[in-house]
């Protein structure tokens, strides 16, 4: 029998505070509910995005 590896990530609360004009815009994203999940989900894509271009 073969053995099966499962990768978890754990995810830790964070708190940020963030300019009005930047809450708007992701409030007006979260309306695409077929691209987003929540909040979270939307910040985690941006910084997955930000880190990847910083390897550039």
């Amino acid at each position: 029998m073969e053995a099966v590896s499962t990768h978890l990530t754990m995810k830790k609360p964070i708190s940020a505070t963030i300019e009005d004009n930047l809450i708007d815009w992701v409030n007006k994203e979260l309306r695409d509910k077929t691209r987003y999940r929540n909040k979270s989900h939307l910040i985690e894509i941006a910084l997955e995005q930000l880190k990847n271009q910083k390897k550039r």
